[in-house]
């Protein structure tokens, strides 16, 4: 027999930012209490909503699964004294076990005989379990923030209101902070009334009655089918950012769409502007026509019916003419900021106490793009540009409109810097020197942006590196994860002729002579090269298999460039699942086997007795050239294919030739004829480690 169990936390409201993870781990919690007290189930069920977090558990079993377990205990030799009597050590497992030695039975396991011993649990009733089970589960939950409340020591996410616990039709008995558990739920804060749950398989639709949508997904589908069908009606392009659209589905309980309108004066303010204030400021939705131009419309979701939309919509416009006049004002006030006068306050603003103000952070920049520059050959106009981008790419923090809205940063210093009068390269440099800002962003489209971007980022992380500040486990408190790679992303994307040691060598010279540093350069170039490693791998892994990962970073990765390539081409290879390029890497690994024996001898052709042998090393040195010319300009393909090439002569050396010759000068010139193979195979990766 089977119940169904409902268990509803009804609080004040709770942050949006905590509800889908506090309503996943009441359920994971509920789901693994139930494995552990043997409690078989059917479906689980999480649902929340700003007011409350529910678990539903369908065709609960009404008593515990009878269990029969086998213990195992010592081995005959030590439960057993010389007499046969059982052993101190055979009392105590009994103890422990709570049986009779009487019961004990022998089995032989690896050859050995030990003491097993069956137990017989009979499962109890579910009802008597669920009081103490469910308060521990309550008790247990942990938040980004905590609160107590009234004279209660008890703490949670926000004060406990009101409980619904019910197994079957039953109540179950439980109280916390004198809230009694009961069968009464509440409705919406003010469509809805206190209502009675008949049963768990009533609730979700009790509570619609009551204007409560308590299923997240439905929820969320009936914010996203809203907003289509205004969208469809006004032919609107409505931007719904996933990350806005989990906080607004976290703030209502019966959503509504509604749109607004706001004075198109304010357009001449950058959209930029206008669509974060009214994101970050109202939660509003931005409405964009065919072009992605910003209309004078908003879209917001309301916590409640349609009834009076038109006056709900103009309180809305009145509190976001409001924020837009300030961001007007923010806007007017910055122009009348010089460029030159932003860039003094920057010394008055902290970095790092170890790393100086950001105007010494931007001296390094500077200093670090100029090197970047001279290193990728680029045309005197960028010189210039890269050298004045980096000298202001940092003056927009100091500006009203930034210290607003923080997320504005480059997206202002661009704006301003064109209407200053600089030239597009460096204002567009300005706004891409932060890109890309996430995983899923960009890299900067201009070689200025990427040059700025690389040396800002570099100078972050060779800073915090030379401190002692370098990411462990989870802790990353200025994202020099992100930033390594948004430094290998731009490389990749840009293509550039540079490594990563001569990136380090720049950054490490720059910070060498513009401060003291505590660690030294060694210390610290070798801790880039690990964490460096790690990013490359990461970047690799998203398109290429683990082991052809592990191949071609073991050959290197300094040329960031030169081992995707390396990566690309080798995973096509084996994707070919041709038993042709199997073979061929067989023999690869057939002279990397050997190659290992090896000494420090050069190869002699004049000690090449047979044909086989004079065949290898006249193939081998007719690819050899083409080979590192392929690989130099990284052109990974024909590199392979030119390797592949020596296949038929490996696999006739290995055939006809004898390395380990009795005449040691043979032998050591056979072995490193191999050798210098396996040098350069080992260039491209080591094929070793491909898994077949």
């Amino acid at each position: 027999m089977s119940k169904d169990l409902l268990f509803e936390i009804g609080l004040e409201e709770v942050p949006a930012r905590f509800l889908r993870a506090a309503m996943q781990q009441l359920k994971d919690r509920v789901v693994k209490w139930l494995e552990q007290s043997r409690l078989s189930h059917g479906d689980v069920h999480a649902y929340a909503t700003p007011r409350r977090l529910v678990v539903r558990v369908e065709s609960l079993a009404e008593k515990q699964d009878d269990v029969e377990e086998e213990v195992k205990g010592p081995s005959r030799k030590i439960a057993l004294d010389e007499s046969g009597a059982w052993s101190k050590a055979a009392l105590g497992f009994a103890r422990g076990q709570g049986v009779d030695p009487e019961q004990f039975t022998f089995k032989e396991l690896n050859g050995v005989d030990y003491i097993y011993v069956t137990k017989s649990s009979v499962g109890v009733e579910t009802s008597s379990l669920l009081a103490e089970g469910l308060l521990n589960i309550l008790s247990s939950m942990t938040f980004p923030k905590n609160m107590r409340w009234g004279a209660y020591d008890y703490k949670f996410v926000r004060p406990i209101r009101w409980l619904v616990a019910l197994f079957g039709s039953e109540i179950i008995e439980m109280e916390v902070t004198d809230v009694k558990a009961g069968n009464v739920t509440r409705g919406h804060r003010f469509l809805g009334t206190e209502v009675v749950i008949s049963d768990p398989a009533s609730y979700v639709e009790t509570l619609r009655e009551q204007h409560v949508i308590v299923d997240v997904q439905e929820r969320k589908a009936m914010i996203e089918q809203q907003i289509q069908a205004l969208a469809d009606e006004k032919q609107w392009k409505i931007a719904v950012k996933e990350d806005l659209l989990e906080e607004v589905l976290f703030l209502v309980e019966t959503p509504t769409v509604l749109f607004g309108t706001f004075d198109p004066s304010f357009l001449n303010i950058p959209q930029e502007v206008l669509i974060t204030s009214m994101r970050e400021h109202q939660r509003y939705f931005p409405v964009l026509d065919d072009q992605g131009k910003l209309l004078p419309f908003f879209v917001t979701v309301r916590n409640g019916d349609a009834t009076s939309l038109d006056v709900i919509a103009k309180g809305n416009e009145k509190v976001l003419r409001a924020r837009l006049s300030d961001a007007k004002f923010f806007y007017d006030e910055d122009q009348k900021l010089q460029i030159k006068d932003a860039l003094s306050k920057l010394e008055t603003i902290v970095f790092h106490e170890e790393l100086g103000t950001i105007g010494d952070k931007v001296r390094r920049i500077r200093r670090i793009a100029d090197q970047v520059g001279q290193a990728l050959h680029i045309s005197g106009n960028q010189v210039e540009s890269v050298s004045r981008a980096a000298d202001i790419c940092k003056f927009d923090l100091v500006t009203q409109m930034v210290y607003e809205f923080p997320e504005l940063q480059g997206v202002m210093g661009e704006d301003y810097a064109r209407k200053a009068g600089e030239n597009e390269d460096v204002a567009k440099a300005i706004f891409e020197h932060y890109q890309p800002r996430s995983a899923s962003d960009d890299a900067p489209s201009s070689i200025v942006g990427a040059i700025i971007s690389m040396a800002d980022k570099m100078d972050t992380i060779v800073g915090c590196f030379s401190i002692g500040i370098i990411p462990t486990g989870s802790q990353d408190p200025y994202a020099l994860r992100r930033q390594a790679q948004g430094i290998v992303q731009i490389m990749i994307a840009h293509q550039l002729p540079l490594t990563l040691s001569q990136l380090f060598d720049i950054a490490l010279d720059v910070h060498e002579e513009l401060r003291d540093m505590k660690r030294t350069k060694s210390e610290i170039s070798k801790d880039l090269v690990e964490f460096f490693g790690l990013r490359v791998k990461k970047v690799l892994s998203e398109n290429v298999r683990y082991d052809v990962v592990d191949a071609v970073i073991q050959a290197g990765f300094d040329d960031v460039v030169s081992v995707v390539a390396r990566g690309d081409a080798l995973m096509q290879a084996v994707n070919s699942s041709t038993d042709d390029f199997k073979t061929t890497v067989e023999s690869f690994n057939r002279v990397s086997n050997l190659a290992a024996k090896a000494g420090n001898a050069e190869v002699s052709e004049q000690l090449l007795q047979e044909e086989a042998e004079k065949a290898l090393y006249t193939a081998w040195r007719a690819v050899q050239q083409p080979y590192h010319t392929a690989l130099s300009e990284r052109e990974a393909p024909k590199a392979l294919a030119l390797l592949a090439q020596l296949k038929e002569e490996i696999t006739q050396f290995f055939d006809a030739v004898m390395v380990m010759a009795e005449d040691d000068n043979i032998r050591k010139n056979r072995l490193a004829l191999l050798a210098s193979l396996d040098q350069d195979l080992k260039q491209f990766a080591d094929f070793n480690k491909l898994v077949w």
